[in-house]
């Protein structure tokens, strides 16, 4: 989430609000990401001339991680900050693994954490994909935890996979948002992707991608004065798509440009007219109250984005509860 999509402004901010949030309600914190070699950019480069553990350790450095963070080839016990002998030393002592999609897989790195979450930022997709056959990496751990308000609930088709989940909602460390002062892009704008990953169909159901949704909007900006800008990450062989926002008046930026690093996403939200958000149409059909934050421009607030159900909107959780000590916490991507 940090170096396997690098120059990922919002992703990297996705990990870093947990991160930095555990550390500042006064946990010890120790951030690993595993990586297989494939997905470090660019291809044929070795891992730590990559530009993916560079752009790692500029994050590590912006926010004072440098200590307790560590990039992770998979498969092997090399490391890119912290050495892996003082992550198994670590783990040794930890109460609780915070494991985003289950992506850390390293056995000696899990066994000895009584408390292990899997905690889902995709809610829907994970447990769909899980269903029809696909490993989500759900075995080993001992609790659920999901941005998806909905998931479990009657409100919701998506399946549990025989799992309860527990709901939550995104942190944002505020002190990291100053107010903003002025705007200086007089537009409403997003940061996405038009295709994140590959749709899915279930029961006879499509759930589709970001491309899917914003296709039903696609005359917007036609029907009024403002402008939108959508920092949006399309392939060129999105030609008609490309073409149809371009007609339509949507004005296209390269979210590697305007919102590649942490600062610059920042940056970029702080400085414009408003959030024009769309949900994936995955999200919508299933249902499954998928949770967004995304700190308002115009003040210190946190405007949230989310979708429940067309009838009734799944409860909010205050927070979620876990019954551990939490002095020591090992977050894990």
């Amino acid at each position: 989430m940090i170096a396997g999509v690098p120059y990922h402004g919002g992703a990297t901010w996705a990990v870093l609000q947990y991160l930095l949030g555990f550390a500042r309600l006064g946990h010890e914190v120790l951030f690993v990401e595993q990586c297989d070699e494939s997905a470090f950019q660019p291809e044929g480069v070795p891992p730590a001339h990559s530009d993916s553990a560079s752009y790692f350790r500029n994050v590590a450095a912006a926010f004072g991680l440098e200590q307790s963070t560590a990039l992770l080839l998979a498969g092997t016990d090399q490391t890119i900050g912290v050495p892996y002998s003082r992550l198994r030393e670590f783990a040794k002592q930890a109460d609780l693994l915070v494991n985003v999609s289950g992506i850390l897989t390293e056995e000696e790195l899990i066994a000895d954490i009584p408390i292990r979450v899997y905690l889902d930022l995709d809610p829907a997709f994970n447990q769909l994909w899980q269903a029809t056959g696909i490993d989500m990496r759900f075995d080993g751990h001992t609790h659920f935890v999901t941005v998806g308000q909905a998931i479990g609930t009657p409100l919701s088709p998506v399946p549990t996979c025989s799992r309860s989940w527990i709901p939550t909602v995104p942190p944002v460390v505020m002190a990291n948002w100053p107010r903003a002062t002025q705007i200086t892009t007089d537009a409403f704008t997003t940061v996405g992707n038009w295709r994140g990953y590959g749709s899915i169909e279930y029961d006879g159901v499509h759930y589709g991608q970001k491309a899917h949704s914003l296709r039903e909007f696609i005359s917007l900006p036609t029907r009024t004065s403002v402008s939108f800008r959508l920092a949006l990450a399309i392939h060129p062989d999105e030609k008609k798509d490309i073409r149809a926002l371009s007609e339509n008046g949507w004005v296209l930026l390269d979210p590697g440009r305007v919102a590649g690093t942490p600062a610059q996403y920042r940056e970029f939200i702080a400085g414009s007219r408003g959030e024009f958000g769309i949900a994936k149409s995955g999200y919508v059909l299933s249902r499954c109250g998928w949770f967004r934050t995304r700190c308002s421009p115009r003040s210190r607030s946190c405007g949230e984005t989310t979708h429940a159900t067309p009838r009734r909107r799944a409860p909010l959780p205050r927070s979620i509860s876990i019954p551990t000590r939490c002095s020591r916490l090992f977050f894990k991507r």
